[in-house]
């Protein structure tokens, strides 16, 4: 009781490289994180709004569609 196993220290280290890894590996996580929580965030306010609404344009009329009086 109370000594260090190796998968003890097993785990230490693997803590110790992920937080003291070369080139800021936890900052990358963190930041891949964050990128995925602003994502869920800004999916869900798009999902509450309606996009604005465009009046329909009227078209002149065409000589094909006037109503041709047969005899």
């Amino acid at each position: 009781m109370g000594g260090l196993s190796p998968w003890h220290l097993l785990i230490i280290a693997v803590i110790v490289l992920v937080v003291f890894g070369g080139r800021g590996k936890l900052s990358g996580i963190m930041g891949d994180a964050a990128k995925g929580i602003r994502a869920f965030k800004d999916g869900l306010k798009d999902d509450t709004q309606p996009p604005p609404a465009q009046p329909a344009a009227t078209l002149p009329p065409v000589e094909a569609d006037k109503d041709r009086v047969v005899r």
